[in-house]
């Protein structure tokens, strides 16, 4: 015969003060540890959503990132002549050569500088990013002129609208900014990509992007490419590239794996010692249930119902809480190209039904112990307590 669940209710509202500081408690732990995935949560949503799971990239065999990446001039000339690639309205294949290199810029608020990803493109580079802009123009080709990222220019200094900065030997002036819509490329600045090889003396790519026809065209495109020995090149989705450049963030990683460990536990050990509270003052009343006919098992179900019941409503709490961290905008390295990446803390469903779940599991794996040392209790024990 199982406790109906009215007695654990009326339980909680006996017992208001002290529940009400216990979902606090939990609340405010299980927000803590919301911040910390909403923050891992937002770097990854930000790079993966970066990558295009059609538009194929084209990197040097074993090269991790397009910073440790080179793409001849003649593998580009040889790559944009496969057939399936898609044709713009002139009729040119959508083949983009880019060039990737570090700028170190310092930022707006405390002068210091940070790597910044500055990203060379042609004009069907531009074609196929399709950028949003938001604010002046779009670069002049051969000309020094570039457009960043709206969280560049909110972050770095000289890097508004009309502003010139100064990299190596070169001056570059700013004439646009444009919104990537939270993707990876917010954390870019983009150029003529002629005039950036010229001024910082590359003479090859860094990589290729590739728009295939259709599924069949983009299988072509993989195996003429990896079985040309000219090349000896590596391709990917570009998805799937952006998905492993998460690995560079092992930083991040490690801190959210951590936090969330002294988390739980620590809601583990709140849940306890709040059931121990509870059970302490009930024990005679437990002891007449089995007395009653209610066998162990059902006095163990009652009392973590009731546990899994204030975590539930404290892992609701922290959701609330932890929802003024939402869309806070910040940066971080990215170890893998060493530059900085822009992303917003994100609390969206999956994260706030995560931490739910976590403190409910927190909550039942805190309310064992006190379950099972209530149900095990004689019940002439029981009985005599006061």
């Amino acid at each position: 015969m199982a406790i109906p669940l009215k007695y654990n209710t009326g339980n909680l509202a006996a017992r208001r003060a002290s529940m009400l500081l216990t979902i606090l408690g939990i609340g405010v732990i299980n927000a803590v540890m919301l911040s910390m995935l909403a923050l891992w949560h937002g770097v990854k949503t930000t790079t993966v959503a970066s990558g295009s799971p059609k538009d194929l990239i084209v990197l040097r065999e074993s090269a991790q990132t397009e910073m440790s990446s080179w793409v001849t001039r003649e593998a580009y000339e040889i790559i944009r002549t496969i057939p399936g690639i898609t044709r713009d309205a002139s009729a040119r294949p959508l083949v983009s050569p880019e060039l990737v290199i570090l700028f170190k810029l310092p930022r707006r608020d405390s002068g210091k500088g940070s790597n910044v990803m500055v990203r060379g493109l042609t004009e069907v580079g531009l074609e196929l990013r399709a950028p949003k802009l938001v604010e002046g123009r779009p670069f002049r080709p051969g000309s020094s002129e570039v457009i960043v990222a709206k969280r560049i220019r909110d972050r770095f200094a000289s890097t508004s609208v009309g502003d010139t900065f100064h990299f190596g030997a070169t001056d570059y002036r700013v004439v646009g900014v444009f919104d990537a819509a939270g993707t990876a490329f917010d954390s870019e600045i983009w150029a003529d990509e002629t005039f950036l090889a010229q001024s910082r003396k590359r003479t090859a790519y860094s990589s290729v992007l590739v728009r295939p026809a259709d599924a069949a065209a983009s299988k072509t495109i993989v195996d003429a490419i990896g079985n040309d020995n000219r090349l000896k090149l590596l391709v990917k989705t570009e998805r799937k590239y952006y998905e492993e450049q998460t690995t560079g963030l092992f930083g991040i990683i490690i801190l959210v794996g951590l936090v969330t460990f002294f988390m739980v536990i620590a809601a583990v050990l709140g849940t306890m010692n709040t059931m121990f509270s509870a059970i302490a003052g009930r024990t005679r009343e437990l002891g007449t249930m089995r007395a009653l006919g209610f066998k162990r098992r059902a006095i163990v179900m009652s009392v973590v119902i009731e546990s899994a019941l204030v975590s539930l409503l404290g892992g609701v709490a922290g959701v609330l809480l932890a929802l003024p961290v939402n869309a806070i905008s910040t940066g971080t390295t990215n170890f893998r190209t060493f530059s900085e990446i822009a992303f917003n803390f994100r609390v969206d469903g999956a994260v706030a039904l995560t931490g739910i779940v976590i403190a409910v599991v927190a909550g039942v794996a805190g309310g064992l112990l006190p379950a099972l040392s209530a149900a095990r209790m004689p019940i002439t024990k029981a009985l005599r307590e006061v």
